[in-house]
């Protein structure tokens, strides 16, 4: 009786180490890509040859009710 307990606590206890182990390494690998993306600068000036892509145009003051649905269908604001 004492040997199957031994036994199943045994076997027990490596699971419950292989589920640390797991979360462990699981917890630091996302600390290692924060880590790695805090200091990605992703809102940087271009650099090299770019060109702006957008303008951005005056708002037309007497924009009619068939106007303002017509960019509603188009654009879907």
């Amino acid at each position: 009786m004492f040997k199957n307990f031994f036994t199943l606590a045994w076997d027990t206890f490596r699971v419950f180490l292989l589920f640390l182990g797991c979360t462990l390494l699981f917890y630091y690998g996302i600390l290692w890509v924060s880590q790695e993306y805090e200091s990605y600068h992703r809102y940087d000036e271009p650099k090299g040859r770019a060109v702006k892509v957008v303008q951005m145009e005056e708002p037309q003051q007497s924009s009619g009710m068939l106007d303002r649905l017509m960019f509603f269908y188009h654009f879907g604001e």
